[in-house]
């Protein structure tokens, strides 16, 4: 190895803290599914602010906006990540298309490309040994983030997000995927800092802002998106004999604001209502639906009454 690349090597974990490009030196070679924890120290650090709590103490402001901020950046990742990057379940214009991105690109999940494309692979190779993220492949742990730290899946999987790429916003969002997330904290110190100041009856802090509104909110948006890999394909009810072992699970749809239909959603994932029946809670779709009668979505794509019902096509998944 020359001394050009043994130093892109060396400099790939720090890189990769900002620059996504830098994730793919060394990616998948030698010992794919080894964790590089060098890389994983901002994920880590975030986890590790919660625990600064007892130290910066609790207000109505802080919970509030963690709350809202929880609500806002599922939604972005439920309902735009999810159902319409990766499964093209609505369209959308070119702005609020950016919009949305960058709203679910603070959730620190990665990028839209990125997102989408992993979750493209996991339909094409669901609970087979090809899934990442599969607990019947590779076991609860690893399903639920260990697949996220793993260097084999740091990068994109492009050739399965090729029409989405031709849009540069989105490109640079991959990319540089720590931005908005760096952002979205500075606000808040800054909100905090100003209230501290201005208004000190209400108790909040900069560091409190911080706490609260990213560290807790980001990690409880991190646990409840990873237990649809992890707990979905576990625990719930099958209503359909998709090829996978899929389940809808009730608990899981609340936290998740729908994704918890995850049996329904392998039935027919281009659907942009994973909530099938009226009872079936979808906020997410009540979102969308809201959207669409502003006119700033369009095309919700329905589920087919013949693959609705049970008896239809069993045994066949409509991935």
């Amino acid at each position: 190895m020359n001394t050009a690349r043994r130093a892109a090597r060396a400099r790939a974990p720090f890189l990769a803290w900002f620059d996504g490009r830098a994730r793919d030196v060394g990616a998948g070679a030698g010992e794919p599914r080894r964790i590089d924890w060098l890389r994983q120290v901002p994920f880590i650090a975030i986890h590790a602010g919660c625990l600064a709590l007892p130290w910066v103490g609790v207000s109505t402001v802080a919970v509030a906006t963690a709350v809202a901020l929880y609500a806002l950046r599922m939604f972005a990742i439920t309902g735009f990540y999810h159902r319409y990057f990766a499964h093209q379940a609505f369209r959308a214009g070119r702005g609020v298309q950016f919009a949305f991105a960058v709203l679910g690109a603070s959730a620190a999940q990665r990028g839209p490309l990125w997102w989408a494309s992993h979750h493209r692979h996991h339909h094409g190779h669901a609970d087979e040994p090809e899934d990442s993220h599969s607990p019947l492949q590779h076991g609860f742990a690893w399903s639920h983030m260990g697949w996220f730290m793993a260097r084999e899946n740091f990068a994109p999987r492009d050739e399965l997000v090729r029409s989405l790429a031709r849009h540069p916003e989105l490109r640079f969002l991959d990319r540089w995927d720590a931005l908005v997330p760096a952002l979205l904290l500075a606000l808040l110190w800054i909100a905090g800092a100003m209230a501290e100041r201005l208004a000190p009856g209400l108790g909040t802090t900069g560091a409190q802002m911080v706490v609260w509104g990213f560290c807790v909110s980001t990690v409880a948006l991190y646990h409840a998106t990873f237990s649809i890999n992890s707990l979905a394909h576990r625990f719930g009810r099958r209503r359909y004999a998709t090829r996978d072992a899929s389940r809808n699970n009730l608990w899981l749809a609340l936290l998740t604001f729908g994704e918890g239909w995850h049996n329904n959603h392998h039935r027919f994932p281009a659907s942009a209502r994973q909530g099938f029946f009226w009872w079936e809670v979808d906020l997410t779709y009540y979102g969308l639906r809201l959207l669409a009668a502003l006119g700033l979505i369009h095309g919700l794509r329905p589920v087919p009454a013949a693959l609705r019902e049970p008896a239809a096509r069993r045994g066949e998944d409509a991935r």
